[in-house]
């Protein structure tokens, strides 16, 4: 019996598991799975899933081994193919920030081409001692997708980012570790465990505090620092008045640990 690319996507405690390879294809982006993706996440953005959390992750050895280069081969028109798993991938990326949930990748093994771009766009990785991210594009003649090109110069500066793509360095774990591509690295076969115990957490507390910090960290880039304050400002001031902000407060008052799940 096939397993559709839909029944592979979960949602417990909170979080939502959406997976984007597996083991078919050497962990390649899985097209299937990104389109039940953009689905979910579609129907998460109108208000139909409870999540409080995204994990990223994948059912094969590796997190993601980058596009399934075999099928951009055969494709009878190859730059309508690319443009269009390219705007996949895309609506699934946009869908993921318009949730406003805090995203968390298990990045197992490889995280090369399409699946290290997915690695940038999480709030928090987890990298296990064998994980290696690559660009991988210029090695088959492309340029990135996935928003690597926007992503990595935000995260180790423009001139690294360009030697890092344009060289298609391997990165290993300790090194992506310095560079803040990854948040935390642990034993390889803790990864997963790992990984989906920081979404749980996260699923479990403020959903309104979480939005508003992926929020505003994002909008920092674009932002003078006068108005970005007034964005704090505002943020703040609102949260204050929600019911997660009351019991926020109300439960440190009162030395308790605060139950936020209690108040959505």
């Amino acid at each position: 019996m096939t397993t559709s690319p839909s029944d592979l996507i979960t949602l417990d405690d909170g979080v939502l598991t959406l997976p984007i390879s597996t083991a078919d294809n050497g962990t390649a982006l899985d097209h299937g799975l990104v389109l039940a993706g953009v689905a979910e996440l579609g129907r998460t953005v109108r208000g139909h899933v409870d999540a409080g959390a995204i994990l990223l992750t994948s059912t094969g050895k590796n997190f993601c081994a980058g596009g399934n280069v075999g099928a951009f081969a055969s494709a009878p028109d190859r730059a309508e193919y690319l443009r269009g798993l390219a705007d996949d991938l895309h609506r699934m990326i946009g869908l993921m920030y318009e949730t406003g949930l805090p995203v968390v990748a298990a990045v197992n093994g490889w995280a090369a081409g399409a699946g290290m771009s997915m690695v940038l766009h999480a709030d928090i990785a987890i990298g296990g001692a064998k994980t290696r991210m690559r660009p991988a594009y210029p090695g088959i003649g492309l340029s990135p997708d996935g928003g690597m090109s926007w992503m990595l110069p935000r995260a180790v500066g423009p001139a690294r980012a360009r030697h890092i793509i344009m060289t298609d360095q391997i990165i290993d774990s300790a090194r992506a570790l310095e560079l803040g591509l990854l948040s935390e690295v642990v034993d390889d076969d803790a990864v997963a465990d790992t990984a989906r115990a920081t979404a749980t957490k996260l699923a479990a507390g403020p959903r309104g505090s979480m939005a508003a910090i992926r929020r505003l960290v994002h909008d920092s880039a674009g932002r003078s620092l006068t108005d970005h304050l007034t964005a704090e400002a505002v943020s703040i001031s609102t949260l204050s008045a929600s019911a997660e902000g009351v019991e926020g407060v109300d439960a440190f008052m009162a030395k308790r640990a605060a139950d936020f799940g209690s108040v959505r």
